[in-house]
């Protein structure tokens, strides 16, 4: 099977690190003409610099997704220079942990505009131009903790529930359109973080441990890697995909449930660690 996705008509958003910017690179490596962006204007002109060794064409600019019109712009911009949008990669986001105890409305309101609110502009912007020409992909990076609910981060949870529910609800909507939406859930996906969450747990521990602490909770033994979803991603923008919308689909090794345990392990592992240093 071959996926020809040469000439495609992309836009791949918080495409600077990450799984963004490797989705980007995929497409790139297929020949696709790629748009990409992201906040920081010197990470996604780094980005774009590398992208455009390998996409048929490049457009890499600074946006931020709680902007509605700069979101417009930009998806204005691409239009204007290819003819029309094909696929959209709505990744931009972040996690947000906190709890009751921690949080207040405005902590969840914030978090909420960047995550749900920004994939909600940037497909309200793609979607008439796809509709035009009644073809259209979407793809929502989105997180296992959207779909199965931890005791912590509640923003994460209840804003990752509403990208959810929109993919889903859209997938069912747009269909007649030929415009095609699913999701794609994240579980323990390293592209960095991980050295950053081991920095965290301070001395008295090693990597080793760590990463079996981690582990513990994801079946297949290891940590996903950003090859691991950036092929769903390009399955699911070509024509071999075109009966599936309103999907969701875990990009976890088959970790589902034993996510709620998590911090609840982590802490347990963190005493523990605490304890033995001061033996």
């Amino acid at each position: 099977m071959h996926i020809d996705l040469s000439g495609k008509r992309v836009i791949v958003t918080g495409a600077s690190r990450g799984i963004g910017r490797a989705i980007a690179l995929a497409f790139a490596a297929e020949g696709a003409n790629v748009a990409v962006c992201a906040r920081d204007h010197e990470a996604i002109t780094d980005t774009g610099a590398v992208l455009a060794e390998q996409a048929a064409d490049v457009i890499a600019k600074s946006v931020d997704v709680t902007d509605s019109e700069a979101v417009n712009v930009f998806v204005n911009e691409v239009v204007a220079r290819w003819g029309g949008v094909d696929v959209l990669v709505n990744n931009a986001g972040q996690g947000r942990g906190g709890n009751l105890d921690t949080l207040n409305p405005e902590d969840i309101l914030e978090h909420a505009n960047i995550l749900q609110m920004g994939h909600f502009r940037f497909t309200k912007a793609v979607v008439p131009h796809m509709r035009k020409q009644q073809w259209g992909r979407i793809i929502e990076i989105n997180a296992l903790a959207g779909s199965i609910p931890t005791p912590e981060g509640i923003p994460s949870v209840i804003n990752r529930a509403s990208c959810l529910a929109l993919s889903k609800t859209l997938g069912m909507n747009l269909a007649k359109d030929n415009i095609l939406v699913n999701s794609l859930n994240m579980g323990w996906i390293d592209t960095g973080q991980w050295d950053r969450h081991y920095r965290e747990m301070g001395p008295g521990v090693s990597r080793e441990e760590f990463d079996e602490m981690v582990l513990k909770v994801v079946p297949i033994g290891r940590f996903g890697k950003p090859s691991d979803v950036f092929g769903m991603v390009l399955f699911l923008a070509s024509d071999y995909a075109g009966f599936i919308s309103a999907a969701s689909i875990d990009i976890s090794g088959g970790m589902q449930g034993q996510i709620a345990y998590y911090p609840t392990l982590k802490k347990d592992f963190y005493d523990m660690v605490s304890a033995r240093a001061k033996d």
